[in-house]
């Protein structure tokens, strides 16, 4: 009778799987559990919230008259901004230089001063130019209009938000074209189609992906910044929420209701842009769109036998060469 010394081998499955210990993360954790439920009772208990306040104005007519104005401010001045934004990237990139430096300097100026002087310069361009003529450069003018009566405070707030925005919107569309393979441009021309065709059918669609992240920071950004056109008195969803704590010397509880909304909608606009992020990053990242994270490929029982078998192969051909 004998006694082995040596152990018996266990298999993988028999091993017992330790989870790794992390106790800052248990502790950040509770630090920040803390910090919200801080956050929360002072949220609650602080009576100069003014709560009751915060929810009869939140849906009052005058501040959904000026959330109406904000929507349809936003989405025009982005409307103006998209379309110019193309048309200004077509030029910086065209092959005419003097179509590219008139587009170079339109950029280079709309992006070196700020929106709000572009705001108020358009508000009183009626005193620079008193009145408004169309005709011929030189020649006689055909129409002739009051700059007043023209440049009201919506055309102004549209003409500063819009014009700004083209020059912005211009370099995301030119980043985007840019991105395009040229060989893709090539293909095209072999194929015989034509240089719109080639726009629309094969550039457009490809740039898309990189345009419309930054567009929908734009779209966001563009949202909030309808609050500058306060200061031409324009009653968006700030400025009737100022109109009203002016009266009733309750500030706070009319920004939470400004506030509140600006959020709600924010939140929209962020799920509209992963949907059409998604929709456009098909056939990049899958058909889904989604990006995942690449998974290492393991052979396959069969590979890894043949392999093996292949390996057995070559050993025993060495072997019968040896011998």
């Amino acid at each position: 009778m004998s006694i082995s010394s040596k152990a018996e081998p266990r298999s993988a499955h028999d091993l017992e799987v330790v989870r790794l210990r992390r106790p800052w993360r248990l502790v950040s954790g509770a630090v920040i559990a803390i910090l919200v439920a801080k956050f929360v009772d002072i949220l609650i208990t602080n009576d100069r919230f003014q709560w009751d306040v915060v929810w009869h104005y939140l849906t009052f007519g005058q501040i959904m008259q000026g959330l109406a104005r904000t929507i349809v401010l936003t989405a025009c001045a982005m409307l103006i901004g998209i379309l110019g934004g193309i048309l200004l990237a077509t030029m910086r990139l065209s092959v005419n230089p003097l179509v590219s430096w008139v587009a170079g300097a339109y950029i280079w100026f709309f992006r070196g001063t700020p929106v709000l002087v572009q705001l108020i310069f358009w508000f009183n361009l009626s005193a620079l130019f008193p009145a408004i003529s169309l005709g011929i450069p030189f020649g006689p003018q055909f129409v002739e209009f009051d700059a007043n009566q023209v440049i009201t405070v919506y055309v102004a707030a549209l003409l500063g938000l819009g014009l700004n925005e083209a020059a912005y919107m211009a370099e995301i569309v030119r980043s985007g074209i840019n991105s395009v393979d040229r060989g893709q441009l090539e293909a095209s021309q072999a194929l015989g189609m034509g240089r719109f065709l080639t726009f629309r059918r094969v550039v457009m669609p490809q740039a898309m992906r990189v345009i419309v992240p930054p567009t929908g920071n734009q779209v966001i950004g563009m949202l909030k910044t309808t609050s500058l056109v306060s200061v031409i008195a324009l009653p968006d969803l700030l400025y009737s929420a100022q109109l009203i704590y002016n009266r009733n010397f309750n500030p706070i509880p009319l920004l939470i209701v400004a506030s509140l909304w600006y959020l709600l909608l924010t939140s929209i606009l962020s799920v509209a842009q992963y949907y059409i992020e998604r929709h456009y990053n098909r056939g990049h990242h899958g058909t889904t769109g989604r990006s995942r994270p690449q998974e290492p490929q393991r052979p396959r029982d069969g590979q890894a036998s043949r392999g093996h078998g292949l390996g057995t192969g070559n050993a025993a051909e060495a072997g019968n060469a040896e011998g």
